[in-house]
C-alpha cells in the first residue's frame, strides 16, 4: 500500500491562499472596471449617500482632511499623511488615479491596502451597492460608477481598520464629487486652473465654485495662493457662508526661503503657528515646495487648530520620509530617465519650472504621450524650451491620442527636425535613450503627458513601488 500523501506545509498553504486572493482580486477589479469610468461621472451624490447610509456612514467614524484643486493634490495628501504618521497617528489615504494597481488608491498606515482587506471592505459594501443600483435602475437612473464604488470601499476600509484620520483627495471637482459625502474638519485647496472643462466649466471661477463645495461648517480651510483674485474671493465667500475659517498662502502661511539640495530641496516654511527652518524635502521643483507648505499648514490646522507649533524633529522626519511616485521622479540613471504625470497646462508649467530649478541636462529628449481630451498644443508649447527633441508615441490607454495626430501638433511647435514618431512606447523609450546617450553623461529622457505615460514607463524600467 502506498503511504499517505504528505500534508501540505504551511508555505504551500500560504501560497495557495495567496493565489486564491489574487484570483478573487482580479475578478473584483473586473467587476469594478465594468462600471462607468471615472471620466464619465454622474454629477449627483444621491447614490453614494444611499450606500453610506446603509453602511452606517463609515465616513463619520473618523476625522477627514479633504483635498481638492487642479494639480498637486496627491503629493500634498502624501506629505500630510507622512507627517501625521510620524506623530504616531494611524492614517488612511485615498488618492487617484493610480499608477499600477487599484490598491494604491487606498492606503492604511502609509502602505497600499492589502488585497485581503480590500476584498473584505468590498464584500461589506457590495450588497448595498447592488441595492442602490437596483433602485436607480428602477427609476431609469445609472448604476454607481467605478469611482463611487472605490469611495465606498475606501470609507468602509478606513472604518474597519480603524484609522485615526483619513486624508481624502477628490476625484474631480468638489461639491458633487463622491468623496464629498465626508465632511472635512480641514479642507485643503491646491492651485485651481483649467482642466476637465466638460465637467467643471470653462473658467477658473466656474471650477472654483465647484471645488469650494468641500469647505464645510466649523472646519478650517487651507488654500494655496490662487492666481486669479476672483477664485480667491469665491473660496473666501464660501468659507464665510458656511462658517469656516480660511488661511491663505502668502497671508497666514507661506514659503520663507528655499534652495536646491542633493536629492530634493531645503526649505524654510512659515506655518500657521510657527516658522520651521532647515527642512529637507525629497522632491524637486517650486510646486513641490508649495505642496509641502500646504501640507504643513493642514497638519497644524488638524492637530492644534493652527495654534500649536509642530515638533520640529517630527516634522523633519515626516517630510524626509514622504514619497510621490511619478512626480518629477528619477527612475533610472545613465542615461537619467525622469517620469512626470503632468497632463494639463498647469502641470506642464510646474514640470518645466522644476526641471529648470533642479536639473542641468546637456541634451533632454521628451517621450510624449497625451490623452485625446487634453490640450496637447499648449502642453507642448510650455515644454518646448526645455526639450531638445521629442519622441511622440502612445500608451496602451484607449483614450490615448493617435501618435500621428500628436506628431502633427508637435511638428508645429518644435519644427519637423526635432520630432520623431514611434508608435510603441517601449520602442520610443529605447529610441529616446539612444539619442540622450549622444549627449554624453549629461543626456536625459523625460517621459510625460499623462499619469498613464508615467506609469507605463516606470513599469518598463522595472519600477512598480508606489
Amino acid at each position: 500500500m502506498g503511504g499517505m500523501a504528505p500534508a501540505p506545509d504551511s508555505s504551500q498553504r500560504e501560497a495557495a491562499r495567496n493565489l486564491e486572493i489574487m484570483k478573487r482580486l482580479r475578478e473584483v477589479e473586473e467587476e469594478i472596471l465594468a462600471r462607468a469610468p471615472e471620466h464619465d461621472l454622474e454629477p449627483s451624490l444621491e447614490r453614494i449617500q444611499a450606500v453610506m447610509e446603509l453602511a452606517d456612514d463609515p465616513q463619520r467614524h473618523y476625522p477627514v482632511i479633504h483635498l481638492t484643486g487642479t494639480n498637486g493634490k496627491t503629493t500634498t495628501a502624501r506629505v500630510i499623511e507622512s507627517v501625521l504618521r510620524e506623530m504616531g497617528l494611524k492614517t488612511g489615504r485615498f488618492t487617484s488615479p493610480h499608477l499600477h494597481t487599484m490598491l494604491e488608491r487606498i492606503a492604511i498606515g502609509g502602505r497600499n491596502i492589502e488585497a485581503e482587506k480590500f476584498l473584505a471592505a468590498y464584500d461589506d459594501v457590495s450588497p448595498l451597492i447592488e441595492m442602490v443600483d437596483a433602485k436607480s435602475a428602477a427609476e431609469g437612473g445609472p448604476r454607481m460608477t467605478y469611482f463611487e464604488v472605490l469611495v465606498a470601499v475606501a470609507f468602509a476600509a478606513f472604518a474597519d481598520a480603524p484609522v485615526d484620520v483619513a486624508i481624502v483627495e477628490v476625484g474631480m471637482g468638489g461639491s458633487w464629487d463622491a468623496t464629498n459625502v465626508a465632511d472635512g474638519v480641514v479642507s485643503v485647496i491646491t492651485p485651481i486652473a483649467i482642466d476637465h472643462q466638460h465637467f467643471l466649466g470653462d473658467t477658473e471661477t466656474d471650477i472654483a465654485l465647484e471645488k469650494s463645495g468641500i469647505i464645510k461648517a466649523d472646519g478650517i480651510t487651507i488654500s494655496a495662493l490662487q492666481q486669479d483674485p476672483a477664485v480667491a474671493a469665491i473660496l473666501r465667500d464660501r468659507a464665510a457662508e458656511v462658517g469656516a475659517q480660511i488661511a491663505v498662502e502668502g497671508d497666514q502661511f507661506g514659503i520663507e526661503g528655499g534652495d536646491v539640495a542633493v536629492g530634493g530641496q531645503a526649505l524654510s516654511v512659515r506655518g500657521l503657528a510657527a516658522t520651521y527652518e532647515d527642512l529637507f524635502l525629497p522632491f524637486h521643483g517650486a510646486h513641490m515646495a508649495q505642496n509641502a507648505t500646504l501640507a504643513i499648514a493642514a497638519v497644524e490646522a488638524f492637530v492644534g487648530g493652527g495654534e500649536q507649533p509642530l515638533d520640529l524633529e517630527v516634522l523633519k522626519a515626516g517630510l524626509a520620509a514622504a514619497t510621490s511616485p511619478g512626480r518629477l521622479e528619477v527612475v533610472r540613471r545613465s542615461p537619467t530617465v525622469l517620469v512626470d504625470a503632468a497632463h494639463n497646462p498647469a502641470g506642464a508649467i510646474a514640470l518645466r519650472d522644476g526641471l529648470n530649478q533642479a536639473f542641468t541636462f546637456t541634451k533632454l529628449v521628451g517621450v510624449i504621450a497625451i490623452l485625446k481630451d487634453k490640450d496637447a498644443t499648449e502642453m507642448l508649447e510650455i515644454l518646448e524650451p526645455v526639450l531638445d527633441e521629442v519622441i511622440v508615441t502612445r500608451t496602451t490607454s484607449p483614450r490615448a491620442m493617435r501618435p500621428q495626430d500628436l506628431a502633427e501638433i508637435a511638428k508645429g511647435v518644435f519644427g519637423e527636425h526635432r520630432v520623431t514618431l514611434v508608435e510603441d512606447l517601449p520602442d520610443a523609450l529605447d529610441r529616446a535613450a539612444g539619442i540622450a546617450d549622444e549627449g554624453g553623461v549629461g543626456g536625459g529622457v523625460l517621459a510625460t503627458g499623462s499619469v498613464i505615460t508615467a506609469a507605463e514607463v516606470r513599469m518598463l524600467l522595472g519600477v512598480t513601488d508606489s
